[in-house]
């Protein structure tokens, strides 16, 4: 595939190149899905080429009956409602995001069909009424962030065994994320473990959080969002350099250096994603969607990372992962 392919493919930084939309229309109606991604392209390459794949199997193809308008809110939060407000005015057929994008998106309009591709509890936060009677014009899929933390705790704990000091990198914009921080909190206080939380709000507080460790922990938890999303490579290197174990929720963070991580299967959740919004310009209504959870859950441990931090990872710990990054 060439470098023109691709990028009308993902669609780009910006919408649907005009002469391509033109001659869609002549053959027929033409839906729009509006993309809203909270971080960057680079970030959600991956999975949004799954989206796209996905759709074309669903019969739903660019250039000839969907056109797809991306945005990109590089993990600005205040991009969200400008988006969001755009595809408004744009009279989008449904609104793709994920996490608290969703929020803004739901603000925006009560009545275009929004589908969450990743919710880290969307019950929690007011998006939809119930999994299984969503109400509304939000569906899409729950990853309920707060269950799978006691697992990477664990996993932590066998990769440093003597884990006294957990530092926990949290965005503080977001509630969901502050909540997983105080379950970790609460699972590890019984099992001695202290934790630092250390709370960002932008990307300069990522390199004063980091700094102000001077080895004063063990490892370091890494919740999600669009910042530390867009911030991941400088977030690795810090880590690397203080000789931090890292513990992620998706292999996206894996692939660019960091340690490990423990978490649901995103390429699936976005192709799932892609079913909803087939559903929907079908003629189905959000509010009749029941919200769904994962079903593939993936551990995803890099070993040159391992072998830079000096660590001698258990056999047993990598004969059960899902890959290993050498």
């Amino acid at each position: 595939m060439n470098r023109r392919e691709f990028i009308t493919l993902l669609g780009g930084a910006a919408a649907w190149p005009i002469a391509v939309r033109a001659q869609a229309q002549q053959g027929g109606k033409v839906r729009t899905i509006g993309f809203l991604g909270p971080a960057s392209f680079s970030v959600y390459a991956p999975w949004t080429t799954a989206f796209v794949q996905r759709l074309r199997e669903l019969g739903w193809a660019e250039g000839r009956n969907v056109a797809i308008e991306y945005r990109w809110a590089g993990g600005v939060r205040e991009r969200f409602v400008q988006i969001a407000a755009e595809f408004v005015r744009l009279k989008v057929d449904v609104i793709v995001t994920l996490g608290a994008a969703g929020i803004a998106a739901k603000q925006a309009t009560s009545t275009i069909p929004i589908v969450l591709a990743i919710a880290p509890d969307p019950v929690a936060s007011g998006l939809v009424a119930s999994l299984a009677y969503p109400g509304g014009n939000v569906t899409g899929l729950s990853i309920q962030t707060h269950d799978l933390t006691g697992k990477r705790l664990e996993l932590l704990r066998e990769v440093v065994p003597g884990l006294r000091r957990l530092a926990i990198l949290v965005d503080a914009g977001y509630p969901e994320f502050l909540r997983e921080t105080d379950e970790v909190q609460a699972i590890a206080r019984p099992l001695g473990i202290e934790i630092i939380k250390l709370e960002i709000r932008g990307r300069e507080d990522i390199v004063q959080a980091l700094d102000a460790l001077k080895g004063g922990a063990d490892a370091l938890y890494i919740t999600g969002g669009p910042l530390i999303a867009a911030s991941r490579t400088g977030i690795h290197t810090m880590a690397t350099a203080a000789k931090l174990p890292t513990a992620y929720n998706d292999k996206l963070f894996i692939e660019g250096g960091g340690l490990m991580s423990y978490g649901p299967n995103f390429t699936d959740l976005f192709r799932r994603a892609a079913d909803y919004v087939d559903r929907i310009l079908r003629g189905a209504k959000p509010a009749d969607l029941p919200v769904e959870q994962p079903t593939k859950f993936d551990l995803v441990i890099n070993l040159t990372t391992a072998k830079a931090l000096g660590l001698e990872l258990p056999p047993t710990l990598l004969a059960r992962a899902d890959e290993v990054i050498e």
